[in-house]
């Protein structure tokens, strides 16, 4: 058995995650996971991959999606996506933005891996904040609420600006086995930011043995169907893992070849591609918590 022990949600793409104890599993994902994307002036999403500063924005959303911060980890920090001061943004101070979020501002067309969606623009102020603390010309977009994306893979799904499906799933059994392997190469461990995941699950204490199949390392790549709190998810593919594991969270710069160079030695998929950790769609939407149980209704075999 298994039990979920993190849950994050990330409300601009390639910024910085929440940690939550509760929330709810939307058939796009964790409430409010990928709502907001930031763009170039041409619409094109920026990623960590080429912007790693992106991991210093710490936004935070009010639970009605409509009052958003974006605080800079570098300069200090905001006090939370309900402090707003008025207007439709305002400064406080350079290290922080408050927005009052708008679904009814113009669209503009927005590139995500050469797809092309609809994103309503958040303002200047938005735009001016990000465009400073980048360093490059950046606007802030919001999923419309008109938004009907189609993801792919075993189980199809939707999600809103995430690069695939809607919820990205890791065990902590999976993470210790890579920190092993990298130490016989002499490197340190990582914190699991690295990874963005959206839920973290680990073998529940006590377990007898044969019981216990969250503590093999990859047990989430055999996962076909499983219900955890109210929700029902369906796997979907493995995570491809890409330069966005390389940034230090923390400094927002690259720091290193690690883990793609230990992943690349023993997580090839079939297809091509260095896997770690699994993605899935949401069956059923509902309560999520801390502390859920991890029921699997359903195995496969592995990808990878």
């Amino acid at each position: 058995m298994a039990t979920v022990v993190d849950l994050f949600t990330y409300p601009v793409k390639g910024c910085a995650g929440t940690p939550l104890d509760s929330t709810h599993l939307t058939p796009a994902g964790l409430a409010h996971d990928r709502s907001f994307m930031v763009v170039s002036t041409d619409g094109v999403y920026r990623t960590q991959r080429r912007d790693p500063r992106l991991a210093l924005v710490r936004p935070t959303i009010s639970a009605d999606g409509g009052r958003l911060t974006l605080a800079s980890a570098e300069r200090g920090s905001g006090d939370g996506g309900d402090g707003v001061r008025g207007g439709d943004g305002v400064r406080g101070g350079e290290d922080e933005l408050h927005l009052d979020v708008t679904t009814s501002a113009p669209r503009r067309d927005v590139d995500l891996f050469g797809a092309t969606f609809q994103g309503i623009d958040q303002g200047e102020e938005a735009a001016a904040w990000l465009s400073d603390f980048l360093g490059v010309p950046s606007w802030l977009v919001r999923v419309p609420p008109e938004h009907d994306r189609k993801t792919d893979g075993l189980t199809p799904g939707t999600s809103g600006y995430a690069d695939s499906s809607a919820v990205h799933l890791l065990s902590r059994a999976s993470l210790t086995h890579l920190h092993a392997r990298m130490a016989e190469r002499g490197a340190p461990p990582l914190a699991i930011d690295r990874f963005r995941p959206n839920i973290v699950i680990d073998s529940r204490p006590g377990e007898r043995p044969g019981e216990d199949w969250a503590a093999a390392p990859h047990a989430e790549d055999r996962i076909r169907r499983m219900t955890i709190g109210a929700a029902d998810l369906g796997y979907t593919k493995l995570a491809v893992r890409c330069a966005v594991t390389l940034v230090d969270q923390e400094a927002g710069a690259r720091g290193g070849p690690e883990p793609l160079r230990t992943l690349a030695g023993y997580r090839r998929a079939a297809g091509g591609g260095v896997v770690f950790g699994a993605k899935f769609s949401v069956v059923r939407p509902g309560k999520l918590s801390v502390g859920d149980e991890v029921a699997v209704e359903e195995w496969g075999d592995a990808e990878a």
